[in-house]
């Protein structure tokens, strides 16, 4: 009886889109900054031209629910259960990332000096994001990722020129509705990757949930008074960034960058938007860009580049580890 023969079949290659999603996901994050750090800009001059925080949240979903229902409707038409299987987490996105979000936002705007909204709120998310993700995903913090974070959070320090003077009882009132909007957008994040939720019908549900709930209350207890005494001009510029651009742009490109990225590596993206709000500064408000910021800006870039591309370990496995196959022996 002849001796079998043993052939050694070769390991599978690790899926190829590892490097692909690695480079889209950090273009789409650098959009998402970008938005972020144009609608803040955008926000503190509609603030300078008497508008309020009420204001800025309704144009920011109400434009966005307009662009965005179409694609609700086409997706209820082609599987409402898809809606319907889920609600709960529909609504706990559109209760983070909804219209408490802007007002905390804009709320804190009013309250804290521009230094602060360039620490607080963003600090917040790259932290509680790393710390969620470690806790609900099973995302290891590696020493790469907390240098990397740590290097984010200085270059925020340098670039904002954060003074203990600054600290008074109405700045720290802002900088709490700051820290409370920045964990409600982690969060967001979180779940956005445990449940693997589309981006585009994600960023639809949390903009109709804004009209349904926001838009009457402001109409009926706070009114469009202030929007119609605004020039035409100013109005529509918070139209263009608030409604579009933020309002349905930065819901989808976080969400796009936390299903290529995953919610930890996502959550230091935001870090940078100050520092991108400050050359946007320059053109917009006249605000010329100094050493600090300059400094700033690149120590948040240098960070979030080590931590993103660090290896994703879980369980103590890189992506690369999880996706390679051991070698088989086949007997014939």
């Amino acid at each position: 009886m002849p001796a079998p023969q043993v052939e050694i079949v070769p390991p599978e290659q690790p899926p190829v889109r590892a490097e692909p999603h690695l480079f889209l996901g950090i273009v789409v994050g650098l959009v998402a900054a970008s938005i972020g750090a144009l609608y803040t800009v955008v926000a503190r001059l509609g603030i300078a031209n008497g508008l309020a925080s009420s204001d800025l949240t309704f144009l920011r979903f109400f434009v966005a629910g307009l662009v965005t229902f179409p694609v609700l409707a086409w997706h209820w038409r082609r599987d409402p259960q898809v809606l319907i299987s889920q609600w709960r987490v529909w609504l706990s996105i559109s209760l983070m990332a909804g219209p408490l979000f802007g007002l905390l936002m804009f709320s804190a705007f009013q309250l804290a000096p521009p230094s602060h909204a360039a620490v607080f709120p963003f600090s917040t998310i790259s932290v509680m994001g790393t710390i969620m993700a470690a806790l609900f995903l099973g995302d290891r913090i590696t020493p790469r990722k907390a240098l990397g974070i740590a290097i984010v959070l200085c270059g925020l320090f340098v670039l904002s020129g954060l003074q203990l003077s600054s600290l008074t009882r109405q700045s720290l009132t802002g900088d709490a509705l700051f820290v409370a909007a920045g964990i409600l957008w982690a969060g967001f994040g979180i779940v956005l990757r445990r449940y693997r939720l589309e981006p585009m019908l994600a960023t639809a549900v949390i903009s109709l949930f804004a009209v349904v709930t926001y838009l009457p209350v402001y109409l009926i207890a706070i009114g469009t008074h202030r929007l119609l005494q605004a020039s035409f001009d100013a109005v529509m510029l918070q139209v263009l960034v608030q409604g579009l651009l933020a309002g349905a742009g930065s819901l989808y490109t976080y969400a796009k960058m936390v299903s290529l990225l995953g919610a930890a590596r996502a959550a230091v993206f935001p870090a940078i938007a100050p520092g991108l709000a400050s050359l946007m500064a320059w053109p917009i408000l006249g605000h010329v860009p100094d050493f600090a910021e300059a400094l700033g800006l690149g120590l948040s870039i240098f960070g979030l580049l080590i931590t993103v591309t660090g290896a994703n370990r879980r369980s103590g496995q890189t992506a690369a580890e999880a996706g390679r196959k051991p070698a088989r022996v086949k007997t014939t």
